[in-house]
């Protein structure tokens, strides 16, 4: 005759299973009217790269030596690598990098005007057309006026767009597995994996007035993952053990992308405040992520391109 052996994880795992099954009823409202409080108390902080501070030091400069900077605007910085997320849908990178680069702008202390998304101003300005609209301390019956050339023109803007995600440029990784021979005896594993990809951007800088190409940025920046996971298996008696545990992390791709616009707008406004370089305001005169590497930048010189390096440019 067969005769089941008790079990007491089990019959404790089913318990709670059915209790967590047979209560429908809403749970208890807290003083605050909250069911439950949400998790996770991190402060708000800023969103800067490792080259905010050159930007914000770049502004200073320009300050300190009486470098006025031109109206930039900012246009469209799509993403151009066509690359979707397969899991959760939609594009795999950020489709906000025209914001990034106006962020990354006001850093390096540049006067901005709003080119990227004009619709309230429009919207105000054909009110005020068919006098529909007024200002504070008007007296009923007044409207705003439109006086002639009332809207700052720009004398650059800022376009370009995201157009390299490669995926696993390298990878490695060792896997290991070690037990007894026999069904019940103790057996583990344990998986380390390393892969690296890349996400590179375009950027250009034109003279609004004659449309000409004044400075090209391309910039790339390899980004790694990492994953380490390790298990045990074994029998004890009548009860089975099996325990795994792992790390993982990525880094941020869109923090990557800013980390791009951030640098390229650096290399840019060096250039329009006429500074010897970006490397006086990068510290120790280095990329604070590159120390040996040489960033070089398109510029435009008597209608043509040639290449410029940070120094003696």
């Amino acid at each position: 005759m067969f005769r089941a052996r008790f079990n007491p994880i089990l019959a404790a795992i089913s318990a709670l299973a059915l209790g967590a099954c047979a209560s429908t009823a809403a749970p208890p409202v807290a003083a605050n009217g909250l069911y439950a409080d949400p998790i996770g108390a991190a402060p708000v902080t800023a969103n800067d790269t490792p080259y905010s501070e050159a930007l914000i030091c770049l502004s200073q400069y320009a300050r300190s030596y009486g470098r006025p900077s031109p109206r930039i605007a900012v246009g469209r910085i799509s993403d151009y690598t066509g690359k979707q997320d397969d899991f959760q849908g939609g594009p795999k990178l950020t489709q906000g990098a025209s914001l990034m680069a106006i962020t990354a702008l006001a850093k390096s202390g540049a006067r901005l005007v709003e080119r990227y998304d004009n619709s309230v101003s429009e919207l105000e300005l054909k009110y005020a057309n068919g006098r529909l609209i007024s200002d504070s301390g008007q007296a009923p019956g007044e409207y705003r006026q439109i006086p002639v050339g009332m809207m700052s023109g720009s004398d650059y803007v800022l376009i370009g767009g995201i157009t390299e995600l490669n995926y696993n440029i390298r990878s490695s990784g060792a896997d290991a597995a070690a037990g007894g021979q026999a069904a019940r005896d103790m057996k583990g594993q344990f998986r380390s994996r390393n892969y690296i990809m890349n996400v590179g951007i375009d950027l250009r800088l034109v003279d609004t007035k004659t449309s000409d190409i004044i400075d090209v940025v391309s910039y790339q920046k390899q980004i790694v993952g990492r994953e380490v996971s390790a298990g045990v298996f074994s029998f004890f008696g009548d009860t089975v053990l099996d325990l795994s545990g792992g790390k993982g992390g990525l880094e941020p791709m869109q923090l990557a992308v800013r980390t791009e616009i951030e640098r390229a707008v650096l290399e840019m406004m060096s250039g329009l405040y006429r500074t010897p370089g970006p490397e006086v305001c990068l510290s120790r005169n280095s990329d604070p992520l590159a120390p040996d590497a040489s960033a070089r930048t398109y510029r435009s010189i008597g209608g043509g391109m040639s290449w410029a390096g940070r120094r003696g440019r």
